[in-house]
């Protein structure tokens, strides 16, 4: 999936001394495109920039987390670290950040149609009690009646009981 809008000399220069058969040269670390597309060191760092986004993830959790009174914050934190990892992935691995110009049509229709569900699903979730029938409420999940704070901190106070 490269850009073959690059004018073609004829069937002689895919199938040179310097070809295997299908266009690319021999050896060489450049791509069809004719960029260079890195070797080895890029896939080791983007691996690094992956295990330190996960540590992220994982800080979250710990003590030394600021922010363990408003949950909202750590969710927050959490989507964007996996909006950046999910985004190296497929840059790197997936081989989209050397693509031609062509990602664009299909990725920014996408982008708006995920927008403009996400505007059109999210008010009917959260109006789905207001016409529900009477059945469906009784069937429907209760909200606990200690719905602050974070999952650690009710591990805590469960760990605090059983030592009491």
């Amino acid at each position: 999936m490269t850009d073959h809008s690059h004018p073609s000399t004829g069937h002689g220069d895919s199938h040179g001394p310097d070809s295997h058969g299908h266009g690319l040269p021999a050896h060489g670390a450049q791509g069809a495109d004719g960029h260079d597309h890195g070797g080895l060191a890029k896939y080791i760092y983007v691996f690094i920039a992956l295990c330190v986004l996960t540590g992220c993830s994982f800080f979250t959790y710990s003590s030394l987390w600021p922010f363990h009174e408003t949950p909202q914050i750590g969710w927050t934190f959490m989507m964007i670290v996996s909006c950046t990892k999910a985004l190296l992935v497929i840059l790197f691995f997936m081989h989209v950040k050397y693509e031609a110009n062509w990602k664009y049509v299909l990725t920014i229709p996408a982008g708006f149609m995920s927008i403009f569900l996400v505007c059109a699903l999210v008010p009917d979730v959260g109006m789905r009690n207001r016409w529900a029938s009477q059945e469906a409420l009784s069937y429907m999940a209760t909200p606990e009646d200690n719905a602050q704070g974070s999952a650690q901190d009710k591990e805590q106070e469960v760990e605090g009981k059983k030592h009491h």
